[in-house]
């Protein structure tokens, strides 16, 4: 009995530790090109391997198994996709604001994958924590790509199911500016968890999902992993608001 009460100590404070601050005091100055070339289309079953210059480049890793989840200062090869999608060259927040991840995940079909998500530095290492958490217990996320590989078009994104976070642009049918613009929201599996404004849906082929009272797979709500480990981490879910969007998760700063 005492034994198993050892165990668990040490099993909680291990999931403790590996999230506590692993950023490298020095500043990487230099990060090649080719830890962003590896990244897979979906129909690709990568095999999840890492090169020495992958791992030393990074800013801030965390680790399960043999899975790495790493945080880099925006390479050039991403700014070059980025600049004029998801970065409006009239954003008031620059790339030294912002980091570029390598997520390992789950597909719908069990299989992992690799992700590139770009995100706000405030938010960075609670991301890593995150992803690495709903990795440990197999979540399934239908896609993490760059919204631009969509033309930064939200609506596209969100149709393809694709995770996303950083994207210059207002929130849909207003005027003000997303929180996804300076990079601290996330929209996670939004076909499933679609954001509803009025009579108005998004993404618009999102109908069937409307109704949060009928049971469906990959939905979020309060009984979720998902809801419980973003907002552990100190998130707000969209899913609580007026205006639901249920695929919403954000931090202020």
């Amino acid at each position: 009995m005492k034994k198993a009460a050892y165990f668990v100590i040490v099993f909680f404070f291990g999931l403790m530790t590996s999230c506590s601050d692993n950023r490298q005091s020095k500043t990487v100055e230099v990060i090649t090109d080719t830890i962003v070339q590896d990244i897979p289309e979906l129909s690709d079953k990568p095999a999840i391997t890492y090169s020495d210059a992958e791992i030393l480049a990074a800013e801030d890793t965390l680790w399960y198994q043999d899975y790495l989840f790493a945080s880099y200062p925006i390479p050039e090869s991403v700014k070059d996709r980025m600049q004029g999608k998801s970065m409006k060259d009239n954003a008031k927040i620059g790339y030294d604001q912002l980091r570029y991840l390598m997520l390992p995940y789950y597909d719908f079909d069990g299989h992992v994958q690799k992700g590139e998500l770009v995100c706000n530095i405030i938010i960075a290492h609670d991301l890593l924590c995150i992803f690495r958490d709903l990795f440990s217990e197999q979540y399934p996320i239908c896609s993490i790509r760059l919204v631009d590989d969509f033309d930064a078009d939200d609506e596209a994104s969100m149709q393809a199911n694709n995770t996303s976070c950083f994207n210059y642009r207002p929130v849909p049918g207003m005027n003000k500016i997303s929180r996804h613009a300076l990079g601290l929201a996330i929209d996670i599996n939004p076909l499933q968890n679609p954001y509803i404004r009025g009579s108005k849906v998004h993404p618009a082929t999102a109908t069937e999902y409307v109704d949060r009272t009928k049971d469906f797979p990959y939905k979020i709500d309060k009984d979720n992993l998902c809801y419980k480990v973003f907002t552990s981490y100190g998130f707000t879910w969209g899913g609580i608001w007026r205006n639901k969007d249920y695929q919403h998760f954000e931090k202020r700063r």
